[in-house]
């Protein structure tokens, strides 16, 4: 799949990169999807939910009253869940939501992600973003040259830049991530992935390798 790399001004820069067809171009599983966005969501509980049972909330252990005889209910302590300040019934208690996936369901989800952002013409690939320091109007004027200022994007670099980082850290629904740190949730809660052209050769570099 050929794609354009657009300047920073949004215009054609005559060159063209390949978006490999067994990462962009693959039938996606929706199933994997969902379960990589799954782990990735529950991964960001704390799971340190916690109420008090009877044997924890503050109050004597001494019977209310006899059992028999006094023409009312029977009862216990005053740690009851039953009285006002006693203890909770089946509350929650601190646990994680870690959920296991395999490597290569990660890996799959991750590509069916892409393949789903490829159909929708919702990648766009730029010439490689430097800013000597951090500048967040140039940054909103790159992504409003690039037609994609109103969307929620991501600009995927293929080493850190402290002043890209930083210049797209305050402005609403841009974000920036390594190639390497993306994952299948950001890929799927983005409108658009904003890839700089090394960020994309590596993609053909690894594709080499594996041949």
């Amino acid at each position: 799949m050929q794609i354009d790399v657009l300047n920073i001004k949004g215009q054609k820069t005559g060159r063209t990169v390949e978006l490999p067809e067994d990462i962009f171009g693959i039938e996606p599983n929706d199933h994997v999807i969902y379960l990589a966005v799954k782990q990735y969501l529950s991964a960001q509980r704390q799971g340190t939910h916690k109420v008090k049972t009877r044997a924890e909330v503050q109050g004597a252990s001494r019977k209310l009253h006899k059992q028999k005889g006094t023409g009312g209910s029977r009862k216990g302590n005053i740690r009851n869940p039953l009285y006002k300040g006693g203890g909770t019934i089946f509350g929650p208690k601190p646990h994680g939501y870690t959920i296991k996936l395999n490597r290569k369901v990660k890996d799959l989800a991750k590509i069916s992600a892409l393949s789903y952002k490829a159909k929708e013409n919702a990648i766009v690939v730029v010439e490689d973003i430097t800013l000597e320091t951090p500048k967040t109007k140039q940054i909103v004027e790159v992504m409003g040259a690039l037609n994609v200022s109103n969307k929620k994007s991501i600009i995927v670099l293929s080493e850190y830049n402290d002043n890209v980082y930083l210049s797209t850290r305050n402005v609403p629904n841009v974000a920036s991530s390594l190639l390497v740190d993306i994952n299948t949730y950001d890929i799927v809660n983005a409108d658009v992935l904003v890839f700089t052209e090394n960020a994309v050769k590596i993609f053909a570099e690894n594709e080499a390798v594996e041949a």
